[in-house]
């Protein structure tokens, strides 16, 4: 019989052997051939299965490779308050080369976990294998359909590359790409969870401390088929071989995707960030740590702010994000109005100081400030300081109406009255001149 073609036919649901032999009877009628019977039938079937599942040992070398995945059972803790149990989901990571084991529980399996129980694991083996196995969760692979080319989720991608480590997922439901990993699970899941069902935990602390004190025992049991324990195999052989670790472990940032609006920021978190203006409406990525806001566009980074706390809707811009008609605007301060002022006379800078503490909010005073100094390209610096003393003479606070009025009505002082140009002898000069001639 075509072996090949019934191991494909029995994967359909429905088909079995009986069918199977049925259809090879007929066919081999048609073809004018003596059929087995049924048993040599399913005695040809058995010994082809037996062939495919052959399996192959892979040595593996020290330092090379660390399987990663989450046990199947969770732990609980208890709430102190409602007495609620909560599970605790329990991540298992795996030297395959010595199997050091690193255990660590969770309250969930979501992103931020994922990414701290890797960090706490190279902190506890102590350095970086060249290759990072993990299962195909969607915290570490966004897609997993072309075996060929997975698609990493990007914050996993980011720590592999702080720890110049390389991401190889196993494939969709292959678990001996994985097989230590997965062997372990079912190992830590009896010598774990299960020796610890009858304990209380109040804290996720109080449990993980219990189970490092069981995973130090774990690694420290002797193998029943070579010499040693897994800490000692690790200490001697494997951890050698493991990269140095990085100056500083990786710092967890999510990201995400915003458009920049008019005001040429954009939102994260409930704050306002700046980026420059040119990229108003354009979808941008952001990646978000609990100290730095970063802003990326086609893959470059085109801002950068401290993370903003506290109180929902606070802005963080910088200057040199706005366009040249913004940061004129915003160059204009108190400070500027006052040394404006201080330059024409005493008097216009205590007329302008005046005026911008007279508002509870000092920009209300600005427009009032502008237009007072400007009274000097006008009327002449000498007159706005007179106009200025005048009006101080009659209010400690005038106002820039009362001002303009003054100037309105005042002589021009001579000093900045325009002279005149061209002939200057006059009239009288030249009927001299004539007379003597």
């Amino acid at each position: 019989p075509d072996l090949e073609h019934i191991h494909k036919e029995l994967k359909r649901n429905g088909v079995n052997k009986k069918l199977l032999w049925r259809e090879y009877i007929e066919h081999c009628r048609l073809s004018k051939q003596q059929p087995l019977m049924y048993s040599q039938f399913c005695y040809y079937i058995q010994q082809d299965e037996e062939k495919r599942q052959a399996t192959m040992h892979i040595p593996r070398k020290p330092g090379e490779r660390i399987e990663v995945d989450w046990a199947g059972d969770p732990a609980c803790i208890i709430d102190r308050v409602t007495g609620e149990k909560i599970k605790a989901w329990v991540f298992v990571a795996v030297l395959p080369y010595s199997q050091y084991t690193f255990v660590e529980a969770f309250t969930d399996q979501k992103q931020k976990s994922w990414l701290r129980a890797h960090i706490d694991m190279y902190a506890f083996f102590g350095g970086v294998s060249k290759l990072l196995v993990p299962d195909n969760c969607k915290t570490a692979v966004i897609h997993n359909n072309n075996w060929y080319t997975p698609k990493l989720n990007t914050s996993y991608h980011e720590l592999a590359a702080h720890y110049d480590t390389a991401i190889i997922p196993a494939r969709v439901r292959k678990p001996k790409d994985k097989s230590s990993a997965e062997g372990n699970v079912g190992h830590i899941s009896t010598w774990i969870i299960a020796a610890l069902r009858n304990e209380q935990f109040f804290s996720l602390t109080e449990l993980n401390a219990a189970i490092r004190e069981r995973v130090d025992a774990w690694n420290h049991r002797l193998f029943q088929k070579r010499d040693g324990s897994p800490a000692e195999l690790f200490l001697m052989e494997e951890k050698p071989c493991l990269a140095d670790l990085p100056a500083y472990p990786y710092e967890i940032a999510e990201w995400k995707t915003a458009t920049v609006q008019y005001n040429y920021h954009i939102s994260a978190e409930g704050m306002l960030y700046s980026v420059p203006y040119e990229y108003i409406r354009k979808t941008v990525d952001i990646r978000i740590t609990d100290s730095l806001i970063e802003v990326f566009y086609n893959h470059t980074r085109i801002a950068s702010h401290p993370r903003i706390y506290g109180r929902k809707g606070q802005y963080s811009t910088q200057q040199e994000h706005m366009p040249a008609n913004h940061q004129k605007f915003l160059a204009w301060n108190g400070d500027r109005f006052r040394k404006w002022a201080e330059s024409i006379g005493v008097s216009t800078y205590q007329v302008i100081d005046s005026i911008l503490t007279s508002h509870k909010i000092e920009q209300q005073g600005y427009r009032s400030c502008m237009g007072l100094l400007h009274l000097a390209d006008k009327h002449g610096a000498g007159n706005l300081e007179n106009a200025c003393r005048q009006a101080l003479s009659f209010s400690s606070h005038p106002s820039y109406k009362g001002i303009k009025n003054l100037l309105a009505t005042q002589r021009p002082q001579e000093s900045d009255v325009p002279r005149p140009h061209g002939l200057t002898r006059g009239a009288a000069y030249f009927a001299r001149r004539k007379d003597n001639d």
